[in-house]
C-alpha cells in the first residue's frame, strides 16, 4: 500500500474502487452448486460439505444445548463483556421500535402496524477468526422486533468457539446449527431434516455466503448482500496518523479480500498514515491477512487536492463504514451522505462499533451504502396499513375513485363505490 493521488486515478483503477464487490461474482457459480446439493439432499449434503470445506466430521448439527453449556464454561469476566456488549446493542435497537399509530384524515380513519416475522435465520461467520460480536448483532435486533423464532448458522470446527457460542446464547437465539458458507444459507433459505426454514436470512459472511445470499432471494428474504469488511477514513492535517492506520489495520486483519481506505487533502498526512500502517501490521497476529488486505485494488491511501475533492472521493466509494477523523467532522458529515455506520473524531474507533457501542455492525459493502442502511429492528418487522372510513367519508371521495377507476377502465372498482349509495 502506498500514497496515490486521487486526480491520478487511472478509469480501470476507479473502477476497482467505486464498483468493487471483492469477488462475490466469481463465487456465484460454486454457490448455485452448493445450494442445489443441499436443496436436493439435506442433511446428507451438509455434512458433506462441512468435511470437503471445513474439514470436520460433523455429527450432531443441532448444537442449541451446547450453546448453553458454552456459556456456563465461559471464564465469568468475559462472560460479563459479553453481556455488556449485549445490553448496549439491545437499548440501541430498542430506541428503532416503532409505534402503531391511526389517525382522522378528514373524516378517514388511517393508520399503520407493525408485526415482526415468525422465522428468522441469522449466520455467524467463523472459519479463520470466531464472531460472537456477528451473534449479538444478528440475533438481538430480531428478538427486539418480537421474532419467534430466530436459529444461528455458524461454521463447525473440531472444537467450537466458546465465546460466540455463549454470545449466541446471551443474545437469546432458539436454535443453533453447526453449518457454515454457502450450504448453511441454503439450509436456511429451503430446510432439510434439521434445519428448519426460515422466512429471512440476516448476517455478515465471506464471498460464498454472500453469492449464496443472492442465489436464494427469490425464495427467501435476505438483509442485503454483505460482502467481506471495509472502511474508508477521511482525514484532514489535524488527524493523528497513528489513530488512522490503527483503524485500517484493524479492519484488515477481517479478511484478504477486505478493502480499507483512507483520503486526505494533506500529503504530509497521507505519507505517514502509509507508514504507520505498514509499521502496526508488522506486529500484529494476522500479519499476512492485513498485508494481502493491503494489496486489494479497492485499498489504498489517497491524496487529494482539496477535502471537496475527498468529500466526493468518499461519497462514491459509499463504504461500509466511515470514520471522520478532522477539525471540522460534523460539518463534513453534512456534506458525506453515504456511509454504512459513520464514527466521528479520534476517539471513535471502527472497533467500537464492531463490539459494544450499540449500532449493528451488519452494514452495506460494495457501494451499497448508497441505497441501504445496516441491519436494523426495521428488517425484522412487516407493516400494515389500516384504514376505516364510514358513510361520509367514502362520500367525499367516491365521485374521485370512481373517475380515476372508469379512466383505468376497472368499472368493478367504480360499481363497489356506488352500491354503497343505492337506495
Amino acid at each position: 500500500m502506498e500514497l496515490r493521488a486521487v486526480a491520478d486515478l487511472a478509469p480501470d483503477e476507479r473502477t476497482a474502487l467505486f464498483e468493487r464487490d471483492a469477488g462475490v461474482a466469481d463465487a456465484r457459480d460454486t454457490a448455485r452448486d452448493i445450494v442445489g446439493r443441499v436443496r436436493e439432499e439435506g442433511d446428507v449434503a451438509l455434512r458433506q460439505l462441512s468435511k470437503e470445506f471445513d474439514d470436520v466430521d460433523v455429527g450432531n448439527l443441532d448444537i442449541t444445548d451446547e450453546a448453553e453449556r458454552a456459556y456456563e464454561r465461559l471464564d465469568a469476566d468475559l462472560r460479563d463483556h459479553v453481556e455488556t456488549a449485549a445490553a448496549n446493542i439491545e437499548a440501541f435497537h430498542e430506541a428503532q421500535l416503532p409505534d402503531d399509530w391511526r389517525r382522522e384524515f378528514d373524516d378517514r380513519e388511517l393508520g399503520r402496524r407493525y408485526r415482526p416475522l415468525e422465522r428468522v435465520g441469522a449466520y455467524v461467520p467463523g472459519g479463520t477468526a470466531a464472531y460472537p460480536s456477528s451473534a449479538l448483532m444478528g440475533v438481538i435486533p430480531a428478538k427486539v422486533a418480537g421474532v419467534d423464532h430466530v436459529a444461528v448458522a455458524t461454521p463447525p470446527a473440531a472444537d467450537l468457539n466458546d465465546t460466540t457460542l455463549a454470545a449466541i446464547h446471551v443474545a437469546g437465539a432458539d436454535a443453533v446449527y453447526q453449518v457454515g458458507g454457502a450450504q448453511a444459507i441454503a439450509a436456511l433459505a429451503y430446510g432439510t431434516e434439521t434445519v428448519a426454514r426460515v422466512q429471512k436470512i440476516v448476517g455478515p459472511g465471506n464471498r460464498f455466503v454472500t453469492a449464496a445470499k443472492a442465489e436464494v432471494r427469490e425464495d427467501c428474504e435476505i438483509d442485503f448482500l454483505a460482502g467481506p469488511s471495509e472502511v474508508l477514513v477521511v482525514a484532514d492535517d489535524t488527524a493523528d496518523p497513528e489513530l488512522v492506520a490503527a483503524d485500517l489495520v484493524a479492519q484488515a486483519e477481517h479478511d484478504p479480500n477486505a478493502s480499507v481506505v483512507a483520503v486526505t487533502d494533506d500529503e504530509a498526512t497521507g505519507e505517514a498514515i502509509v507508514e504507520a500502517a505498514h509499521e502496526q501490521a508488522a506486529d500484529r497476529d494476522r500479519r499476512e491477512v492485513i498485508e494481502q488486505a493491503f494489496e486489494n485494488d479497492a485499498s489504498g491511501v489517497f491524496v487529494a487536492r482539496s477535502m471537496s475533492e475527498a468529500v466526493l472521493f468518499a461519497a462514491e466509494y459509499a463504504a461500509e463504514h466511515l470514520s471522520i477523523q478532522a477539525d471540522e467532522d460534523e460539518e463534513l458529515l453534512e456534506r458525506i451522505d453515504v456511509g454504512g455506520s459513520v464514527f466521528l473524531g479520534p476517539f471513535s474507533p471502527v472497533a467500537a462499533g464492531d463490539y459494544a457501542a450499540g449500532p449493528n455492525h451488519v452494514l452495506p459493502t460494495g457501494g451499497l451504502a448508497k441505497t441501504h442502511g445496516g441491519l436494523s429492528v426495521d428488517h425484522f418487522l412487516v407493516s400494515q396499513t389500516v384504514q376505516r372510513l364510514d358513510r361520509d367519508a367514502l362520500s367525499g371521495i367516491a365521485d374521485t375513485v370512481t373517475a380515476l377507476a372508469e379512466a383505468e377502465g376497472l368499472e368493478a372498482h367504480a360499481e363497489s363505490v356506488r352500491k354503497r349509495f343505492e337506495e
